[in-house]
């Protein structure tokens, strides 16, 4: 299961990573500074949270396309089978 980055899913998630992204630097930076404990705390939380829902996103997204795939009979009962248990086991990582 390939992703395609110029769907609008994608795209979402390409902006939402690079949020997560400032506010670890940011993270970085405050502790470098010396900054309160619990400031550093606060975005480190908003950071996971938005790279908890990049993954939900993309997990989402993979199962759409298995959902017009087998919906078009593009794939054999197996393979939408093994695709539904790896797409399974990412969902699970992330919880």
């Amino acid at each position: 299961m390939e992703l395609d980055p110029a769907g609008a899913e994608l795209r979402s998630v390409l902006n939402r990573l690079r949020r997560a992204q400032g506010q670890i630097a940011g993270v970085i930076r405050m502790i470098e500074e010396g900054r309160d404990c619990e400031e550093v705390v606060t975005q480190l939380a908003a950071a996971s949270r938005a790279l908890d829902r990049a993954g939900f996103a993309i997990i989402a997204t993979g199962l759409q396309q298995c959902l017009v795939a087998a919906d078009d009979g593009g794939e054999a009962q197996a393979d939408r089978e093994q695709l539904r248990a790896r797409l399974e086991k990412l969902f699970l990582s992330l919880a």
